[in-house]
């Protein structure tokens, strides 16, 4: 934990930014400068986008089940922080991933949007996480939409294999796997290298991200305790 906040803390922020900044432009000028698909041409080029953002959408979710299971077990308000900041973070990559996704599989496809298997349980997925989000504001106990969110954080994580898998349990449009498969990636090196870059960049952009956020709910408990003070002071 000290060493999540110590990448998440203030000075942690500063590295990340810059972190981020560097690997993006690297991974923007390689994606400028790798050649384009053969067949689908330059619109393959999304793929730089398209697929680290899923990425970052699996590890996001990743994050909210093992702050979720923390934070029932122990009721530490440093794992609600973390999930939340984590599942608003995937909320955003996994919206992302649908629309590029849906831009890309236009000229591919000859649609924006099929009930195709991966696609179906990517919408699931974010829609779920959606709910964990809309959980966390109902008008009740703030500790028992907390904890209410944090079983569904990790009930809904069972989902992210599901979506993963997809493309080899179904009949799907969607292409299989091409990097992260058994007998080893089957995209070109000079693809692969600018893939990779990219997912650096959406990495550090996702520590900075949620970094930035349990900062921000910690300014906002504290802002609330001292608004709170003085009440609960003058109610006794």
């Amino acid at each position: 934990m000290r060493a999540m906040y110590a990448v998440l803390g203030a000075r942690g922020q500063v590295v990340t930014a810059w972190c981020a900044t560097a690997s993006g432009l690297a991974a923007l000028l390689a994606a400028a400068l790798v050649p384009a698909d053969a067949e689908q041409g330059p619109i393959q080029k999304l793929m730089y986008l398209h697929v680290p953002a899923a990425w970052l959408a699996y590890l996001s979710f990743t994050v909210v089940f093992v702050a979720g299971v923390a934070y029932l077990r122990t009721g530490q308000a440093r794992w609600d922080r973390l999930g939340e900041a984590s599942a608003e973070a995937g909320v955003v990559f996994a919206a992302l991933t649908i629309v590029l996704g849906a831009l890309w599989g236009r000229p591919v496809w000859g649609t924006w949007w099929t009930w195709d298997p991966r696609l179906t349980t990517t919408a699931v997925l974010l829609l779920t996480y959606l709910g964990y989000l809309a959980v966390r504001r109902l008008p009740d106990s703030p500790a028992r939409a907390y904890r209410w969110a944090a079983v569904i954080g990790v009930a809904g994580f069972v989902n992210v294999p599901i979506v993963h898998l997809s493309v080899v349990w179904w009949r799907s449009l969607h292409q299989p796997a091409s990097v992260l498969r058994v007998d080893g990636p089957t995209v070109a090196a000079p693809m692969l290298v600018t893939l990779l870059l990219a997912v650096v960049a959406f990495t550090f952009a996702y520590l900075w991200l949620v970094g930035t956020r349990m900062r921000l709910r910690r300014l906002e408990e504290r802002l609330t305790a001292a608004a709170l003070g003085p009440a609960v002071r003058s109610g006794r």
